[in-house]
């Protein structure tokens, strides 16, 4: 599994993937219904942060890291 998640990119994912664990674990009225879903994109974000792969990124050849 090549690497295809650059460094603004990771950064930028891990930032949107922690706002949206946040969202989903706030108390917020009304956003019962969207809790789950983004409690569950924010974690798929912010894996793709950590381990630097993006599996949506292949079918369209998008690299946003450097070529060695």
């Amino acid at each position: 599994m090549a690497k295809n998640v650059g460094g603004v990119d990771r950064i930028v994912r891990a930032v949107v993937g922690i706002a949206l664990i946040g969202y989903a674990m706030s108390n917020l009225p009304g956003a019962e219904s969207w809790m789950v879903p983004a409690g569950i994109v924010g974690f798929i974000v912010l894996l793709t942060a950590i381990f630097g792969f993006c599996p949506a990124y292949l079918p369209f050849g998008i690299r946003t890291c450097k070529t060695k």
